[in-house]
């Protein structure tokens, strides 16, 4: 899954911490690039985690479809993150269909998973199946 998320989403500078039947888990270490005023991450740096969270997940189910593109993105930020901790998110399917997938993303600070940071509600769309 490394070698394809480097390959379709080169600008992607987290990494794959875990992958089951269930979830995968992707870690994001924070830098001065993601900070914003108020030292904390900002919520595009949350969101872009999150989305590839929800791809990768997707992708371990489906196979490796570059195709497969967000149709719906819905974000609550809850906490403010951590800017001195690698940035965490657990991504789940909730319903895995013909031609979409919605799906969830628990965002937290890593060290502090029972405080979630933002949650992530999202629809994929499949390509159609040869």
């Amino acid at each position: 899954m490394t070698a394809f998320l480097q390959d379709v989403y080169p600008q992607f500078n987290g990494e794959v911490a875990d992958i089951t039947e269930d979830y995968a888990l992707l870690r994001l270490p924070i830098d001065n690039t993601h900070v914003r005023p108020g030292n904390t991450v900002s919520g595009p740096t949350m969101m872009a985690l999150a989305d590839v969270a929800l791809y990768v997940v997707i992708l371990s189910r489906i196979g490796p479809e570059a195709l497969t593109v967000t149709t719906d993105f819905t974000c609550h930020f809850l906490n403010k993150p951590s800017a001195n901790a690698a940035l965490m998110a657990k991504a789940t399917i909730l319903k895995l269909g013909k031609r979409l997938v919605i799906g969830e993303v628990e965002l937290y600070s890593e060290g502090e998973e029972e405080s979630m940071v933002a949650h992530v509600v999202s629809t994929y769309s499949i390509p159609p199946r040869k």
